[in-house]
């Protein structure tokens, strides 16, 4: 592990020191039909110079951009170094993305040459293209790693990442030292990357973040974990989102571990047991299914594994915790955890792909304390990292023996931390970004005066220093009855349930809370096979009476606990339906970082929502859908509505 990373370098330079110092060393590895292909440091970087040189052969010069889209794959991590090298700068775009989003990214950031995956994103760029021809800024050079399917295509600009490193080759014969040249001429204050937001609320901003911002980032997570050459990490979350650049780019970069591509997105899991990484990064949504996984694999099992699995969870679920935090715990109970470790969590944590796990992060949305705890008792180090694409995700960082289940952390190094008088998450450091691209007056929104971005999150400091978020600022209300209304906080709860994948709260200005909920097909489908109740796909499924009544036992149990937390009764769930379909970002419904767009969703539901507000106990909607082909339908329903079971507020003694 590099412990003094200079302050005056970048990326490419990165790449170069690890290729002289370690060049015979795994630097990325992708598991293809079945076998695992190593890439060596040394054998990295002169892949970067070929693909630089080749892009330089094609006209790409020092500060165009650069567009990469498609899944977790080498050759595109090396074409983010390669388009550095040049002075240039990438830009990843979320591969899910339809033809019609992804051209608003490619003409705001001027796009002309684009690393893609395989032939679903060429085809899909190329109806970019042709929906760009009255724009002033079209495509003019695809480069795809995967040519399956594309030998009999002609269009223009089309080449292979072969093609390209051959051109990179001949071009580096000519102009000897020009590659050289290009990476010692990169300034740490240049552009290092621009990765787009989410547009929660409205249009992507291209964040414009440094290689000196990212750096310092990736080098505050590798001293306060102890990373560096040795360890692993699967690399399966969107090239596009900031936590993925942090970790995939940035701390490999400084730390000199090894990047894991899986195969597929379906063979994460499989693919995680067979390298056992040592470290493990991803969204709440990701430890929320793989517990779901886990509840249907447990659902499956005979009663006496069942009946082990409920005794040793319950233990793990009072001790675990403090056991990996170091806190002291009877002798008694550490023999049993022990014990525990041998016949349940050890087993678990291989299920998991997480035997070797030495450190896990999640970020991008709060985790609920619930679901946090859980891994934390089972012998899973998850640690919460805290930031935005603003500030390359690294504000806050949990530290070994300090993590508290319900903050995400101190301050980072490098970084200082101020709550607004209206409560607002104020922040200054190393990570913060340069600027949104070609939006000055964005820029001048979220960046005062003396340097602090304006994070948008409502959060409090503890005595220590800790940080703890309550919700999104701008969703942070009050009910008709005063109580303080965070739905961000409730939605976490119920998503701790297997069966709940989605939950949208509403109770700003209102006298009570209601809730829209999305089941999770596969735990509730598997939980109506075992019981004989036949159903014919997710409309007929969310709409059985067992299921609804399934889901008002969760949230009882939801109620049931913010009756006891002191100022949390009044946000006690009052009515809920379950919706008739899955929220999806292809319907605008979640961003591509599957967030909630909550203003979008109520806009949409207005009438369910009137229908809930009302006292009616069903509502009739039908609701246009996308589908991935382009095409568009419809799907329709008469929804429950449920009026769930509330408590009475729990005091505490006096």
């Amino acid at each position: 592990m590099n412990k003094s990373t200079p302050a005056d370098t970048t990326f490419p330079r990165l790449l170069r020191a690890h290729a002289a110092a370690q060049p015979d060393a795994p630097a990325v590895r992708e598991k293809d039909l079945g076998i695992w292909q190593t890439w060596t440091w040394g054998e990295t970087a002169q892949a970067v110079r070929e693909m630089a040189c080749g892009l330089a052969s094609l006209g790409f010069e020092a500060f165009d951009n650069l567009a990469i889209v498609g899944a977790n794959r080498p050759h595109l991590y090396m074409a983010v170094v390669a388009a550095q090298s040049l002075r240039g700068v990438p830009v990843p775009l979320y591969q899910d993305a339809v033809a019609s989003e992804m051209v608003f990214m490619l003409d705001d950031a001027e796009i002309q040459f684009v690393i893609a995956e395989d032939q679903e994103q060429v085809d899909k760029l190329l109806e970019c293209r042709e929906l760009q021809k009255d724009s002033g800024h079209a495509i003019r050079h695809i480069i795809y790693d995967d040519p399956r399917g594309l030998r009999h295509y002609t269009q223009p600009g089309l080449l292979s990442f072969e093609g390209l490193r051959e051109l990179g080759r001949a071009y580096d014969a000519a102009h000897p030292g020009f590659f050289d040249v290009r990476v010692a001429s990169g300034e740490p204050g240049d552009v290092g990357v621009i990765l787009y937001t989410s547009g929660t609320t409205g249009r992507p901003k291209g964040v414009c973040q440094t290689h000196a911002s990212f750096i310092a980032a990736g080098h505050g997570g590798v001293v306060t974990d102890r990373l560096g050459p040795g360890d692993n990490v699967m690399s399966y979350l969107p090239m596009a989102w900031v936590g993925d650049h942090l970790f995939s780019v940035a701390q490999w970069l400084v730390g000199g571990f090894t990047l894991n591509c899986p195969e597929s997105a379906a063979t994460v899991m499989n693919d995680m047991r067979e390298i056992g990484p040592s470290y493990y990064f991803g969204p709440p949504r990701t430890f929320e299914g793989l517990l779901t996984a886990v509840s249907i694999r447990m659902e499956d099992a005979a009663a006496p594994k069942r009946w082990l699995y409920a005794k040793f969870m319950a233990l793990a679920q009072r001790v675990g915790a403090d056991i990996l935090n170091g806190a002291p715990v009877g002798a008694g109970d550490r023999l049993l955890y022990g014990i525990g470790n041998v016949l349940v969590y050890g087993p678990l944590r291989n299920v998991l792909g997480m035997s070797r796990i030495r450190v896990a992060y999640t970020a991008g949305a709060a985790i609920g304390p619930d679901l946090f705890r859980f891994y934390r008792s089972i012998g899973v180090n998850l640690k919460q990292f805290y930031g935005q694409t603003e500030t390359c995700a690294y504000v806050c960082l949990q530290q070994d023996g300090k993590v508290k289940l319900q903050t995400v952390g101190p301050a980072a190094p490098g970084m200082e931390l101020r709550i607004a008088d209206n409560g607002e998450v104020l922040v200054r450091g190393v990570s913060v970004l340069k600027e949104y691209y070609k939006r000055p007056d964005a820029t001048a929104e979220v960046l005062d005066a003396d340097g602090y971005f304006h994070t948008g999150d409502a959060g409090v400091l503890d005595s220590e220093g800790h940080l703890r978020i309550i919700d999104r600022a701008k969703d942070v209300g009050r009910m008709a009855g005063g109580a303080m209304f965070a739905p961000n906080y409730i939605e976490n709860k119920l998503k701790f349930f297997p069966q709940i994948k989605e939950a949208v709260c509403f109770g700003d200005a209102r006298e009570a809370v209601c809730a829209f909920i999305n089941i999770d097909f596969e735990a509730v489908g598997n939980w109506a096979e075992r019981r004989g109740l036949a159903y014919g796909g997710y409309v007929d499924l969310a709409g059985k009476p067992e299921v609804l009544t399934l889901i008002a036992e969760c949230i009882a149990k939801v109620n049931a606990d913010l009756a006891a937390e002191a100022g949390m009764a009044d946000t006690q769930i009052a009515r809920f339906l379950v919706l008739h379909k899955e929220l999806d970002p292809d319907d605008d419904e979640m961003t591509r970082t599957r967030k909630v767009r909550r203003g979008f969703v109520a806009q949409k539901y207005a009438v369910l929502l009137e229908a809930l507000y009302g006292g009616r106990s069903e509502q009739f909607i039908e609701t246009q859908v996308k589908f991935e082909d382009g095409r568009t339908g419809s799907v329709s329903a008469t929804l429950q509505i449920v009026d769930a079971k509330r408590y009475p507020e729990v005091r505490a003694a006096a």
